[in-house]
């Protein structure tokens, strides 16, 4: 994937994705399960926050997970390892240039790597074509878009913006939830179906206003604050100001909304 990681390879977005992947456990993959004997290809593993709930709720399943970084894939085998798991098989890969052969996954799981990439639709064929027939992708994706909160604010859209428009310059696409669908459909899969999964919260779901509003999404808008500084999209004092009330949203009456879509298609 040689598109740029806006979120960047720093201890701290190792703590945003695990804190992510934690809390959003059944929200995402409480459908997500592979037959035992399955070959399943896992795309953009980075640090194994999501591999390692793939693995232990298919523990007869074989994973192959990649990641084009080398720190993040070491980080993942520390935590397979950890968890005790014997059934994945880390190698270091680039999407556009994957070193297997055609049709040999039964299944494929891309979670939150297509938003990164400039040709994702290019990037879905050559997976399609490590697919089996009759074999399975899944693919789950966020909507920056999908945003709402009370207290409403315009300075915390404007920041969630900065991040939108600092992925763009990039070569990506924090827009791409709405988008799953018609590309699983241009990539040519078949049976296509796309499910939200919308992430709720106030304060009588205490896991997910600390797991979900602080450490994931608000620390995630934080994290390009320099990058829009720099790119001119904002000052330093609006920006502050967007997650100031980004943060007020996880306060006792405070209201926050996120969407995933999660889409299944099959290759015939």
């Amino acid at each position: 994937m040689s598109e740029t990681y806006v979120h960047g390879y720093h201890q701290r977005e190792n703590e945003r994705l695990e804190d992510q992947a934690g809390t959003l456990v059944e929200l995402l993959h409480s459908d997500t399960s592979y037959p035992g004997g399955s070959a399943v290809l896992e795309v953009g593993c980075g640090i194994g926050a999501q591999t390692v709930t793939l693995a232990q709720r298919s523990p007869s399943a074989r994973f192959a997970s990649i990641d084009i970084s080398a720190a993040s894939l070491a980080e993942a085998r520390r935590r397979i390892d950890q968890a005790g798991l014997t059934n994945v098989e880390f190698r270091q890969a680039d999407i556009f240039d994957l070193p297997f052969a055609a049709e040999s996954f039964d299944h494929v799981f891309v979670c939150f790597v297509l938003e990164h990439l400039f040709r994702p639709v290019e990037a879905l064929v050559i997976l399609k074509g490590l697919l089996k027939r009759g074999g399975t992708i899944t693919v789950i994706e966020g909507d920056h878009g999908s945003t709402y909160f009370h207290p409403d604010s315009s300075a915390a859209h404007a920041a969630i913006d900065c991040l939108v428009k600092v992925q763009a310059a990039a070569g990506g696409n924090a827009l791409i939830g709405r988008q799953v669908y018609p590309l699983m459909v241009e990539a040519g899969f078949e049976a296509v179906r796309v499910s939200p999964r919308m992430v709720y919260v106030d304060s009588s779901r205490p896991d997910l206003v600390e797991g979900f509003t602080r450490k994931t999404f608000t620390a995630m808008i934080e994290g390009v604050r320099e990058a829009a500084i720099a790119a001119g999209l904002t000052d330093p004092m609006a920006f502050d100001s967007g997650i100031r009330d980004l943060y007020r949203t996880a306060e006792a009456d405070g209201v926050f909304c996120y969407t995933f879509f999660k889409g299944v298609g099959e290759k015939k």
